[in-house]
Formats: structure tokens, sequence, C-alpha cells
């Protein structure tokens, strides 16, 4: 049996501030549906993923930028660095460990994200 993650809840207190955030970076806006005055469904995808985020300011008791460590796979993690940039997002220097190359930045509300560029050796390596 398949177990797929395909949706997660990024806590932000301002939806049209983080979906311009989201977008400008490139992900895709998949969804944006207002269901009542008090549900705004907004759903995004990172360029290329299977899986999702869903902005949510009332789906969970998760505090805006609470949530850390999410974590995408990129082909070049220096070029995502400088797309990130070019975007006006601060983003870390490239963090080169033995398990990859790493990009960290943040979201205006503080949920944190990590882009990893797999190591040659790796059996998901996709250069």
């Amino acid at each position: 049996m398949d177990w797929k993650l395909e949706l997660i809840a990024v806590p932000v207190s301002d939806l049209d501030r983080a979906k311009d955030f989201y977008v400008g970076i490139g992900f895709n806006a998949d969804h944006d549906h207002t269901v009542s005055e008090e549900v705004r469904f907004i759903q995004l995808t990172p360029p290329g993923s299977a899986c999702s985020i869903v902005l949510d300011t009332n789906f969970t008791e998760m505090p805006p930028g609470s949530v850390k460590g999410l974590q995408c796979v990129v082909k070049d993690a220096a070029a995502a660095r400088e797309s990130l940039l070019s975007a006006g997002v601060e983003a870390s220097d490239l963090d080169e460990q033995a398990w990859g190359i790493f990009v960290h930045f943040s979201d205006p509300d503080g949920n944190t994200w990590a882009l990893q560029q797999l190591p040659e050796w790796s059996p998901s390596y996709q250069g």
C-alpha cells in the first residue's frame, strides 16, 4: 500500500502576502477558493513536486511561522539560490555537506525551507 504525502499546511498570518511570496519564487498557484468568510483555501505546488502546500490561517492550531525544516530537492543549489536572490528573498550561502549542497531561506512569517542538491553518488540523484 502506498502512502503518498500530498499536502502540507504552512501557517501564515497574511494569505495574500504569503501567496505572492510563494508564487514569486516559482510555486504554481493550484487553487484559491474562498469557502466562507472564515475559510480561504490556497494550494500551491513547488515546481516539479508531487506534494503541495496549503496556506493556513485557521486549518490547524500552528501559529504563523512555526513550520521549520521543509525541504525540496533541486538539481542545482547555486542556481536555486540565485533565483531566490533575484526574487528579493534572503537566502543563505551554499552549505556543502557530504549528503548534499543546501540553501536555506524563510518565508515572510518565518517558516523555514531548505533546498538540497543531492550528491552525485545518491541513488536519487537527478543530474
